[in-house]
């Protein structure tokens, strides 16, 4: 079988085959958790306007609150990681919705300061857990044809749970003060309970089933998610090859089951990496690295305090505001889902990080205008808005789907769970840095000075996406690998594909 047509789950039987949809009914309920972690993210930029009143806390206690999440969530995503090789990507999935139901109660109860702290620490184990193992889950069980559709679903997800929480922060807020925020933040329980029981019903990754030895599991899975038994033979055959077994020599395979548990997968990710994994390595983590430090939390999080400074004053049209904020993630994250495995990953990104650069720019020139003006500019306050939607779309269009998509397919099969591990502590840890400083930067430079500064991290963004990023569309793991190698990084920045040179 020659290189170009061995396939980490594409060969050429299954780029003919068709759409599975039990594949994509998987892949679905998989990434509803990160619905939760989306609620999360949504419903806190509404709840901390009414937590902060209630709780009599400070600037500085609120950027806590919105940044510790995120910090606990870098310690959640790389135990994920060892997890998920240990126990399962399924199992795993219902170990994170379960720290998600624990959470959300804590955070529902809320008597105090502290308590709501604690509930919001464990929620963020949580978060690392849903954000590492969905794209991974849905990646593993995709044909190449269509894993960019089938994994951009987490991102469909946490934009369709951004919006619930916006509109549930509209709706509750109609509460009394001590109730409303409670229950903005406690709902989230209900369905964390529910997929703890709905997951159990979806079969195991086959990747994951190989890598253990369970290769007769693994065919029965690849049954379900295949559309014909050639399909299935050509994809369980990729599989053995990119774990690098023999499937008749039972001994290597319990010497690799051996090796995945081992900590031979960190000195080969971090220690001894060849090159093309030094290169995934740094790909991987850059993407997540940038798509936080332009500010994606800025804007999502603290989206009310955006529209009050441009001259939003009423509690109920802020919120109403920052529902437009969540319509348009959705509708754009949508969209890129279908361009994906047609336009193809880096096309997305350099058309997303060129209209963010942009917006950014207008946004903080605008947000400056309001700032010093001595009366209201009603130009500036809708420009302001404006630039703020059209900043989601560009978002929601190509960086924001596309890192969840690019770091899950580029890694190789048995470094996968803890590469992406390693991504998300990444994108979680910059979260926490952009989150817990936000407001203190913009006292210090103003609020436009601040999207001023991520316009030029966009910039930086932007070159480092066009050089070291290459296009993944319908590439077999051997040739992504082979897209990371030195040799075609000249081809790969010229647009060319070194596997067809």
């Amino acid at each position: 079988m020659s290189m170009d047509e061995l396939s980490d789950g594409g060969g050429e039987a299954e780029n003919l085959s068709g759409f599975n949809r039990y594949a994509c009914a998987c892949a679905i309920v998989a990434s509803m958790i990160s619905i939760i972690f989306g609620y999360d993210t949504g419903v806190m930029s509404g709840a901390m306007i009414f937590i902060k009143e209630d709780l009599k806390i400070n600037d500085t206690q609120v950027e806590f609150l919105a940044g510790i999440l995120n910090i606990c969530a870098l310690v959640g995503a790389l135990i994920a990681g060892r997890t998920s090789d240990y126990i399962g990507r399924r199992y795993t999935i219902v170990l994170a919705s379960v720290i998600f139901l624990l959470g959300s109660v804590l955070m529902g109860y809320g008597p105090s300061y502290a308590i709501l702290m604690t509930g919001r620490c464990i929620t963020g184990v949580g978060v690392g857990f849903a954000l590492m193992i969905a794209p991974v889950y849905s990646a593993e069980i995709s044909s190449a044809t269509h894993r960019g559709f089938l994994t951009c679903l987490l991102d469909i997800a946490i934009s369709l749970g951004i919006l619930l929480g916006y509109v549930s922060n509209y709706f509750f807020a109609k509460l009394t003060l001590k109730l409303g925020w409670r229950m903005m933040l406690g709902v989230a329980a209900i369905p964390s309970l529910a997929l703890a029981f709905w997951i159990l019903k979806m079969p195991e990754s086959p990747r994951w089933l190989v890598l253990q030895g369970r290769l007769a599991e693994a065919k029965r899975v690849l049954l379900l998610v295949c559309n014909s038994e050639q399909e299935v033979e050509t994809r369980f055959q990729d599989i053995i090859v990119a774990a690098g077994m023999d499937e008749n020599r039972n001994e290597d395979v319990v010497e690799l089951a051996r090796k995945t548990r081992s900590e031979g997968v960190w000195k080969e990710l971090l220690l001894r990496p060849s090159p093309s994994v030094r290169w995934i390595l740094l790909a991987a983590v850059g993407i997540h690295f940038f798509a936080q430090a332009i500010g994606m939390v800025a804007v999502v999080i603290y989206s009310p305090r955006i529209f009050k400074k441009a001259g939003v004053t009423s509690n109920n049209r802020l919120l109403l505001a920052t529902v437009g904020v969540g319509l348009t993630n959705i509708t754009f994250t949508t969209i890129a889902a279908f361009l994906l495995d047609k336009v193809g990953r880096r096309r997305l990104l350099l058309v997303s990080i060129g209209g963010i650069i942009i917006t950014l720019t207008g946004l903080g020139f605008c947000l400056t205008m309001v700032e010093h003006a001595k009366e209201q500019l009603l130009w500036a306050l809708i420009s302001s808005i404006v630039a703020t939607y059209v900043y989601v779309a560009f978002l929601s269009v190509g960086i924001s789907p596309v890192m969840w998509v690019y770091s899950s397919e580029i890694f190789p099969l048995k470094l996968r769970a803890q590469g992406v591990s390693i991504c998300v502590a990444v994108n979680r840890l910059m979260n926490a840095v952009v989150s817990m400083s936000f407001l203190s930067i913009s006292k210090a430079i103003t609020i436009g000075g601040s999207f001023f500064m991520f316009a030029c991290v966009s910039v930086l963004a932007l070159g480092f996406f066009y050089f070291f990023l290459p296009e993944t569309k319908g590439k077999s793991l051997e040739e992504i690998e082979m897209l990371f190698t030195r040799k075609n990084s000249k081809a790969m920045n010229k647009g060319i594909d070194p596997t067809n040179v």
